[in-house]
């Protein structure tokens, strides 16, 4: 049992090894979209927080419908934090959003409080 597992990882190790950066980064994301994360977006504006967003699974970057090439924002779904408080209260709602590559300063990180 303990061989299978040691084999099994020197060949897992052996794999990511052999990897581009940009295959290790891809594989990372389809193992975190597959078992979801915890989410938080902060938005900021002059410095200051103005916008949190959390319980998000995953942000998507928008590709376009007839060339298929990546375009300047991305985008999810999460709940709007009113009170920044990283909890779901009552009249928080769960809303679709977009966000800017260029002029939208953000951080999207796991939620400590989970």
């Amino acid at each position: 049992m303990k061989k299978a597992l040691l084999a099994s990882s020197v060949l897992a190790i052996l794999f990511f090894a052999g990897c581009t950066q940009e295959t290790q980064n891809k594989l990372g994301r389809a193992i975190v979209n597959w078992t979801g994360t915890n989410g938080v977006l902060d938005v900021y504006s002059g410095g200051k927080l103005v916008k949190r967003f959390i319980q998000i699974d995953k942000i998507s970057t928008a590709y376009g419908t007839s060339d298929n090439r990546p375009r300047p924002y991305r985008y999810g779904y999460g709940y709007i934090d009113e009170n920044f408080n990283y909890k779901v209260d009552s009249g928080e709602k769960k809303v679709y959003f977009e966000f800017s590559d260029y002029s939208t300063n953000y951080i999207f990180y796991e939620n400590p409080n989970r």
